[in-house]
């Protein structure tokens, strides 16, 4: 009876993972893909802001891309294939319907993490009203609140000290935090990480980035990395112990 007892608590353990494997994006083969919300709305402002990160991301890290782009809505089945989802906007949109608010509830419940950018470069945009009512209505019960500079998602592969962009309209991230699990399952940036991120067809930056320039730029890439970091691997890196070896190395961008 005993070993009968074992080999079923085991095999629900193994279970458990197999359904999990695809949303933490380590299932065997993988690539990370980037996978952007599209809504009823301008959902894709900085249509080539990904090309940039996902380079960077494959030449700074070990972690392998894929460079096509997955475009989701919220009500698609294929959203819980995806640890990270982009959001950006930057002008009012269409109102999410219950069925996709109740989608996007659970997939950050189950381990997904969203990144929303606020791309208008505006200290009060149409964008930034309505997705706040949006995840009011998603996860009534956690506010979005200022995510402190001790984060780690400061800290999961570069080490920065405040947020970028390509505007800072504001000079610190916002974000819901489910306590129970000390994750947060949503990142909200006002600084326009995209327009950071952009190149065109040439190559070229696309958006000038006010006021530091291509420092500033350096540390919007780099915090996009630092985003997929922490959505692939969570807190891992929190209690690290050669942190503050690390500090003591780190460089000022």
């Amino acid at each position: 009876m005993l070993k009968r007892r074992e080999f079923i608590r085991k095999a629900l353990a193994v279970s458990l993972i197999v359904l999990i494997l695809p949303l933490l994006g380590i299932y065997e083969g993988s690539q990370f893909q980037f996978a952007q919300v599209t809504y009823n709305g301008n959902s894709d402002p900085r249509p080539r802001a990904y090309k940039r990160l996902m380079s960077s991301l494959e030449l700074r890290t070990s972690v392998q891309v894929s460079y096509n782009r997955k475009n989701l809505s919220l009500a698609d089945p294929d959203l819980f294939n995806y640890p990270f989802l982009y959001l950006a906007g930057d002008s009012s949109f269409e109102s999410f319907t219950p069925q996709e608010r109740r989608k996007v509830r659970k997939y950050l419940k189950l381990g997904g993490t969203l990144i929303i950018d606020d791309v208008s470069g505006k200290e009060n945009s149409s964008f930034d009203t309505q997705i706040r009512e949006e995840l009011v209505n998603i996860l009534p019960e956690i506010p979005l609140t200022p995510i402190g500079h001790d984060h780690v998602v400061y800290k999961s592969f570069y080490l920065l000290n405040s947020p970028s962009g390509r505007k800072v309209i504001q000079p610190y991230l916002e974000g819901i935090t489910f306590g129970d699990e000390d994750r947060t399952a949503v990142f909200y940036s006002r600084n326009d990480l995209g327009g950071a991120w952009s190149e065109d067809e040439f190559g070229k930056w696309e958006f000038e980035v006010i006021p530091g320039g291509e420092a500033q730029r350096e540390r919007a890439i780099r915090l996009g990395i630092n985003m997929i970091m922490y959505a692939l691997t969570g807190n891992y890196k929190k209690d690290q112990v050669h942190t503050p070896f690390i500090k003591r190395r780190q460089m000022n961008f």
